[in-house]
């Protein structure tokens, strides 16, 4: 029996999806949305409708006009939103967690609290929502320090302030509502040494089934400079993951927190997304985000041999398979072509040109682009994401890189070095 689909969001992290997703032999009737135009990747593969997706009630009644079996959110927003909730409400399975749950990624404050009730390792913290307090908490402590935006962010709400002055400019920016809405709260925490990695889990409300590791980008520019971005490129799996360190981060992090989830009456369904810190005393949590990463989310689809519609429908119905997915031994790389400017002001409706065809070891998803006739126009900050796999880092980069060099577009820019610390360690 096929089963019909509904996938909400529109960048590159749903292309990525739609794409692994129509492979599926279990597939039947396939929809995304936002559509007119909607993201033309997507529409590769799905048929784009258009929703106004925070109209709960229009989602649920097309879905039920359309006998939805599965709904699957993509972006973070409509889920702290409680889309999740309205479609369960409804009684249409949908791959992604309640309001409740998904505080873990609308609250940075939520998370760490949880961390402490539950011992869970992450960086020492204290949580403001008055400026004036979080200034004196800066002035009287040590330098590196880190400022979190407490709400959603879109991936910027984070400064690593090397001094005084950059701290306490970040916290003005987070009261003044440049990472969200105004008066929001601050976290403000210690900084941490170590190396950055993602670890996935695919969730049923109790259990977690491992779904591959990432190292992402975020900064602008090369050699990690620049402001904080969404990501600027990504490869898996992350070189430092090892078993060992995947085993204690499902040990003392994962299974934790989805305990502690389902005893607040809030259990966890859906992708749940650890950002770590690898310390010399192991593993910490700096945030967790609760859908597949962007451009995380890329280089896992390209290594996924598995088919993903039953493992993401299992999920969604509150009982993940036991048995691992399938992941090609190939290392996967993406490199994201950002719009002159981001991830600040900048211009939209330049055309690109000569976007090479997908091969076999090769693929480009769209994340903010938009046809008009013959002409394909970036519109969005992040917009391209040139994805390559081979049988190392070095090589997946290459790969990418030459498909980078091959697109026409003068109004882009992107980061030369993605994978650089992982090809360093390859050479050794």
């Amino acid at each position: 029996m096929t089963i019909n689909v509904l996938l909400i969001g529109g960048g590159g992290r749903e292309h990525a999806i739609a794409w692994k997703l129509a492979q599926s032999p279990d597939l039947g009737s396939f929809y995304a949305a936002p559509g007119n135009p909607g993201n033309p990747g997507i529409a590769e593969h799905a048929e784009t409708v258009e929703l106004d997706i925070p109209d709960h009630a229009a989602v649920v009644a097309f879905c039920r006009s359309n006998a939805i079996g599965l709904v699957i959110v993509g972006p973070e927003a409509p889920l702290v939103a409680g889309l999740g909730d309205s479609l369960a409400a409804a009684g249409i399975p949908v791959f992604g967690p309640s309001a409740a749950a998904a505080r873990l990624e609308g609250s940075k404050g939520f998370t760490k609290d949880l961390c402490t009730l539950h011992d869970i390792p992450t960086a020492r913290y204290r949580r403001f929502d008055d400026a004036a307090a979080a200034r004196d908490y800066v002035r009287a402590g040590g330098l590196p320090i880190v400022i979190k935006a407490d709400g959603l962010a879109a991936g910027k709400g984070v400064t690593v302030a090397e001094t005084r002055q950059d701290a306490l400019a970040a916290i003005d920016a987070c009261f003044a509502g440049d990472f969200g809405g105004p008066g929001a709260e601050v976290v403000v925490e210690e900084f941490l040494e170590g190396e950055e990695a993602s670890l996935f889990c695919i969730c049923d409300g109790e259990r977690a089934l491992f779904f591959g590791t990432a190292q992402d980008h975020k900064r602008a520019f090369d050699r990690d400079r620049g402001p904080n971005t969404g990501g600027m490129g990504a490869y898996s799996p992350a070189l430092p993951m090892n078993d060992a360190m995947v085993r204690r981060t499902m040990r003392e992090i994962v299974e934790p927190t989805l305990a502690g989830m389902k005893a607040a009456g809030a259990p966890f369904k859906g992708v749940l997304y650890a950002g770590l810190m690898l310390t010399d005393s192991g593993p910490k949590l700096i945030e967790y985000n609760v859908r597949f990463g962007d451009p995380e989310c890329q280089v896992l689809m390209m290594r996924l041999e598995s088919d993903l519609l039953p493992i993401l429908l299992a999920a969604a119905e509150g009982d993940v398979p036991a048995v691992l997915p399938q992941w090609s031994q190939e290392r996967a790389l993406t490199v994201v072509m950002a719009s002159e400017g981001y991830p600040g002001a900048y211009g939209k409706g330049t055309v690109i040109r000569n976007l090479p065809a997908a091969s076999e070891t090769t693929r480009i998803f769209h994340a903010g682009t938009q046809r008009d006739g013959d002409r394909l126009l970036a519109v969005g900050g992040r917009v391209l994401n040139v994805t390559a796999t081979g049988c190392s880092v070095k090589e997946a980069a290459r790969r990418a890189y030459e498909v980078v060099e091959a697109v026409e577009w003068d109004e882009g820019f992107w980061r030369s070095d993605i994978g650089h610390r992982a090809i360093m360690t390859e050479s050794v």
